[in-house]
């Protein structure tokens, strides 16, 4: 069963679950960081992995509600507007590079991805509170990068040939 959009059923409840799964692992694993006001967590790697896997709409769709979702029930309410555009941008553009390429796309893909997450945490930060804090968050928040791209490269791979394809990108 479609929308009128082409949109099945089957994807929304994929994504659905993606979402859902993206935000408990990253709230099992969050490490608030107090000197950027953020934290550190997994929500990058199931952006990757959706975005890898299923393409940049689905990597979109998965990043910006997760970022969003995970800021509201974690106390980072002030986050939640910058996390819905930058994790959305960063599963796009990881998606747009990403999907259904060669391994070393699928790394460039996530390097690139890490860098629109860290410059739209940059941001977000600087104009939260200060230009001090953006920069002090640009370490932590590329370490988180890199981590969670290593954990996504290792999940995603066994999966790409079983999960199935639910549009192209």
């Amino acid at each position: 069963m479609s929308n009128h959009k082409g949109t099945s059923t089957r994807e929304v409840v994929y994504l659905a679950m993606l979402v859902a799964v993206t935000v408990v692992i990253s709230r099992f694993f969050l490490i608030p960081v107090p000197m950027t006001h953020g934290n550190v967590n997994l929500c990058d790697a199931g952006i990757f992995i959706a975005a890898l896997l299923l393409g940049r709409k689905q990597g979109a769709i998965v990043g910006g509600l997760s970022g969003f979702l995970l800021d509201l029930i974690s106390g980072y309410s002030q986050y939640m507007f910058f996390s819905l555009i930058v994790h959305g941008l960063e599963g796009f553009v990881a998606g747009w590079i990403g999907a259904g390429k060669s391994r070393g796309m699928k790394i460039v893909a996530m390097v690139v991805g890490t860098v629109v997450m860290v410059a739209g945490y940059f941001v977000a930060d600087s104009l939260l509170y200060h230009v001090s804090v953006g920069l002090i968050g640009v370490p932590t928040n590329f370490i988180q990068g890199i981590l969670d791209g290593v954990v996504a490269y290792f999940v995603s791979i066994p999966l790409e040939n079983r999960l199935p394809h639910l549009l192209d990108s």
